[in-house]
């Protein structure tokens, strides 16, 4: 199975937190699964960081690709593809970011 974490989910993973259920920590840990964390959610981080909205042991940029690596998830990078899906989506989602992840999620099969 393929798996493209969320932002919050991933942020919640690598942070041991008990708001992340056994079950998707399992799927997440699961080697038969490829799982997946979007550049889209390093570009929000490095936001809300900048914002003092999300405090980290160290900044973004150094902190999630190490984590990332750390627990054999893939970096997926945005392209014309992904992008271009936008144009499909309804409006039921204003947040860019979860758009993008939206449209990442239908790019990749």
């Amino acid at each position: 199975m393929k798996l493209l974490l969320d932002t919050h989910i991933f942020l919640w993973f690598i942070s041991g937190s008990n708001q992340l259920s056994t079950r998707f920590r399992g799927h997440i840990q699961d080697p038969d699964n490829t799982v997946y964390l979007s550049v889209v959610s390093l570009w929000e981080c490095i936001i809300k960081y900048q914002l003092g909205k999300l405090p980290l042991p160290e900044s973004p940029e150094l902190y999630l690709p190490k984590q990332r690596e750390q627990h054999r998830i893939d970096s997926l990078i945005v392209d014309e593809a992904s992008v271009g899906h936008l144009i499909t989506l309804p409006s039921l989602h204003r947040d860019p970011f979860d758009r993008l992840l939206i449209c990442q999620a239908l790019g990749t099969n």
